[in-house]
């Protein structure tokens, strides 16, 4: 989570979960998890923020409020003011507040490519003027994730995160890109060339994993960043399997 866009703010700050599921649990989690980040702990007054989860099923919503309203009941209340409410992209807010962060995960990977362009340009189009849209896409444990970040003028990076021995080569990641490029990873593109440079050097540095898949990881990456690709991050990001990229770089 971009933790900087959430601190020292004064005014109520929107997140948006869009497209939780059957499950508010990883609306209810982010709670949890932002309440007790360190920068939002010193900076944030977490009354300050609220976290919305939208669905577009009614009886999904209706679910989430009994499953909240159970919590509270057993004495576990959320630390930060959580809601659901019936919505899609449109990303219905009080008074018509915008966002400072919507993610969408598993969301578009259900639309044809076609409609990606559209469902973009309505999530930016209900930021705030520093806000992100995370359009991202995950497998059901989260081991392999992938994430496009896009700010009100579209998209401006790529991240994969891939959890260590949860792979035999980078571009197992393959199937789990965001909709805007999963169908694109043939020759002749750059997300595919991207992957197959990856998977190469990845071979290349094969003598590092007697140092642990970590330092093997870290050493591809610096290996990819030779290559000459934009990686937008470094060895503190790759310890954890975490590769952002930018956008231009990989785009259709």
């Amino acid at each position: 989570m971009h933790t900087h866009l959430l601190t020292r703010r004064n005014n109520p700050t929107w997140i948006v979960d869009l497209g939780y599921g059957a499950s508010p649990i990883t609306t209810l989690d982010m709670a949890n998890h932002l309440a007790a980040h360190p920068d939002i702990a010193r900076h944030t007054h977490t009354a300050n923020l609220r976290i919305r989860g939208l669905e577009i099923d009614p009886q999904r919503v209706h679910h989430a409020h009994t499953v909240m309203q159970q919590r509270r009941k057993t004495g576990h209340p959320e630390p930060i003011a959580v809601d659901f409410a019936l919505g899609g992209f449109e990303t219905p807010l009080p008074d018509n507040a915008q966002a400072t962060v919507i993610r969408a995960f598993n969301v578009l990977r259900q639309y044809d490519e076609k409609d990606v362009p559209q469902a973009w340009e309505t999530l930016c189009s209900r930021l705030t003027p520093e806000g992100i849209v995370i359009d991202g896409t995950c497998n059901e444990l989260g081991r392999r994730t992938t994430w496009i970040t896009l700010n009100r003028s579209g998209p401006i990076h790529l991240t994969i995160s891939i959890k260590h021995g949860a792979w035999q080569r980078p571009s197992d990641i393959a199937e789990r890109l965001p909709k805007a490029l999963i169908h694109h990873n043939i020759p002749g593109t750059r997300i595919n060339a991207f992957l197959t440079d990856w998977d190469d050097v990845w071979a290349r540095n094969s003598h590092h994993a007697t140092f642990g898949q970590r330092q093997w990881f870290i050493a591809a990456c610096a290996n990819l960043r030779d290559r000459g690709w934009p990686l937008l991050d470094g060895p503190r990001r790759w310890r954890l399997g975490e590769v952002t990229i930018h956008w231009d770089a990989v785009a259709p």
